[in-house]
């Protein structure tokens, strides 16, 4: 198969489940086939989530339900808890239909250690987003994740932290739309912060949040840029070198010999535009030891799947004076290099989402319809920006080691090849 300009490789996106008309046609016997095949597999998944959820979750109702640990009569039972004098009361359904809602971004900070990851996973519940939502319904401040407007800044992998995660999302308000922006109502609004961080985990905390005049603002969308920082300990390192390594990374490049291809995701272009990468002390006084610590500081308005880890772990060979930095400029020539060399990234722990940019107003008309669970990117940090900045590089043909990845995929039914002309 050979790729070329003309053509488009699309995710197949196959139908999760038989429509009603096809199942009307099918014989009771099919049916009853169905039936055992769709029981086993929920078995196999509760198993699954039996494994990954931790004794409180295990405790909690709502996971007792799907876990199956929960018999008819307590499943329709109202809700009840407990106060500190002993007394059993029930929860009230919070009713949605004369609540009042506004747009407003979030700012977290968390330490990703002891997570899966900031986004939602079906087969793991400990992730940040997961534990977010969980105290967003909890509060009241949202009905669902499906009609709650949101958006994410940024996608950290397993382990990686965050200073500036920032969402955007419609939260329930104490005031009517036409006031939500006035001084007074601004003052004794809802403490989000304070509210969600009596529920959320110690290691995730809502840091601050802003009201927003547009309802179609997005964390995502409107975002210009992210900076992460990676953090390492001097030792004996040749920083010099690193720095003047950083300096070839800076610009439009193809970074698919600094990243994880996530071809099966339908990533196929890899051109990203680097606008700044330093490596800096983390204190202005330093001793000149081994002990002193040093960050790789990378800004860029969108990532790719590993791309800090990779590029991390290819400074510090230079760094040990393994390799040369004009390394960077050979990796970043995918005519001459077309496949990515046999090397390990380097640890997600010290890494963290340090710093995003956004503009001052959005320059989107309308709410785009979320697809799914916000599968937006097969990357570090987010999809690329509607406004990402497209170089003549990208309209080179798809090297050999990339077309042999689409190529596999397309067999594995997971991939479309399209003809756009």
């Amino acid at each position: 198969m050979s790729a070329t300009n003309d053509r488009k490789v699309v995710i197949n996106k196959r139908q999760k489940g038989l429509s009603r008309e096809a199942l009307g046609e099918l014989s009771q016997t099919e049916l009853i086939d169905k039936i055992v095949q769709l029981e086993a597999y929920n078995f196999q998944l509760r198993n699954l989530l039996h494994k990954k959820l931790t004794e409180h979750d295990r405790s909690n109702a709502e996971y007792a339900e799907l876990l199956g640990k929960e018999t008819a009569a307590t499943a329709t039972a109202p809700k009840e808890t407990t106060t500190h004098s002993g007394k059993v009361k029930k929860q009230r359904k919070f009713d949605w239909s004369i609540a009042h809602q506004r747009h407003v971004l979030l700012k977290l900070t968390y330490f990703g250690w002891d997570y899966q990851g900031f986004a939602c996973q079906e087969d793991s519940n400990d992730t940040i987003e997961s534990h977010l939502f969980r105290a967003l319904t909890r509060t009241c401040l949202i009905e669902s994740r499906a009609t709650s407007n949101y958006h994410r800044c940024g996608r950290t992998d397993k382990e990686v932290s965050a200073f500036c995660q920032v969402i955007s999302i419609d939260l329930r308000s104490k005031h009517t739309p036409d006031t939500q922006l006035e001084p007074a109502s601004l003052s004794s609004e809802i403490d989000y912060c304070g509210l969600l961080n009596r529920v959320l985990p110690k290691n995730i905390q809502c840091v601050a949040w802003m009201p927003l005049r547009s309802p179609v603002y997005s964390a995502r969308f409107d975002c210009t840029s992210r900076s992460y920082r990676y953090y390492f300990p001097k030792g004996d390192l040749d920083i010099e070198a690193m720095r003047e390594a950083c300096k070839l990374l800076v610009g439009h490049s193809d970074f698919r010999n600094f990243c994880k291809m996530d071809v099966h995701n339908g990533v196929t272009k890899f051109i990203r535009n680097l606008q700044a990468a330093r490596v800096e002390p983390c204190v202005e006084m330093l001793n000149n030891s081994g002990y002193d610590m040093y960050y790789l500081e990378i800004q860029a308005n969108a990532f790719l799947w590993h791309q800090i880890r990779c590029i991390m772990a290819v400074l510090l060979l230079v760094g040990q004076r393994r390799e040369l930095p004009r390394i960077v400029s050979d990796l970043l020539d995918v005519e001459t290099n077309p496949c990515k060399p046999q090397y390990t990234p380097a640890l997600g722990l010290p890494l963290n989402l340090f710093h995003c940019n956004f503009r001052d107003t959005t320059t989107r008309k309308v709410n785009l319809p979320a697809d799914g669970a916000e599968d937006d990117e097969a990357m570090d940090t987010s999809a690329m920006d509607v406004e990402s900045s497209e170089s003549p590089a990208e309209e080179k043909d798809i090297t050999k080691s990339l077309e042999n990845r689409i190529e596999h995929f397309v067999k594995k039914q997971r991939l479309i090849v399209k003809d756009e002309s």
